[in-house]
């Protein structure tokens, strides 16, 4: 299996933490969110890995190398100019094109998500691409109200009835054929392949996942993931 990790963006939400290294090297918890990343493909599988990298990418080549450190195979594809999430998989495609599918995430994001699901689903139709869904997070606590009575409260509950992008992408080789030298697959290549019913999702309701956006994002997660070592100790 192998999995390309968009890891070429400006992370400006995050200064000044991405002035001096890019947003997938922040430490969160005692690892970088590579780290976070590969180890958890490790998991499944996956042991090649091609960092699409653009800003700052002198300091991943440094850090991670050929990943003989971490126990992976990596590759790197190197952004000149910023092209967008599409144009930087496009850049990619003399390498990912090789495989009989591959899996695609967005580098600021840690999770838990069994992959395997988003193949199974990849290959049970035909579709280009399937997208990892998850909940939408409230980013509020929630009143429970009952006769104009408050019964009780939920502390920034996840809001089953919607559902987000992950960041997270099995695709085939095909997927090429949609996109764009400049842009981003979300607003332009998906559109596209959902209107011509060759996108797929998996809906993942009871996983971690996080995606490091903001400051405030970069406290939650860290607190989380303590909470989590805890509690497996």
């Amino acid at each position: 299996m192998m999995a390309a990790i968009l890891a070429g963006g400006l992370g400006k939400r995050l200064r000044p933490y991405t002035e001096e290294v890019p947003k997938p090297l922040i430490n969160v918890a005692g690892k970088t969110i590579l780290e976070w990343q590969i180890e958890w493909l490790k998991e499944y599988g996956c042991f090649e890995f091609v960092l699409l990298v653009g800003y700052r990418k002198e300091k991943i080549i440094e850090y991670v190398g050929s990943g003989l450190r971490l126990g992976v195979k990596v590759t790197y594809v190197v952004e000149d100019e910023p092209l967008g999430t599409g144009g930087a998989l496009r850049n990619a495609m003399h390498v990912l094109s090789k495989n009989e599918y591959f899996l695609v995430l967005n580098g600021d994001v840690i999770t838990d998500i069994n992959p395997a699901k988003l193949i199974d689903k990849l290959f049970g139709e035909e579709f280009v691409g399937v997208i990892a869904a998850v909940p939408l997070p409230s980013p509020y606590g929630i009143l429970e109200i009952s006769n104009g009575v408050v019964k009780g409260f939920r502390e920034k509950p996840k809001l089953m009835d919607y559902w987000i992008n992950a960041g997270i992408y099995a695709l085939k080789p095909s997927i090429f054929d949609y996109l764009p030298e400049r842009g981003d697959i979300e607003t332009m290549t998906f559109p596209d392949l959902a209107g011509k019913g060759l996108l797929g999702a998996v809906k993942y309701s009871e996983v971690f996942w996080k995606s490091v956006d903001t400051h405030k994002d970069l406290e939650d997660v860290a607190r989380e993931l303590a909470k989590r070592s805890r509690s497996s100790m």
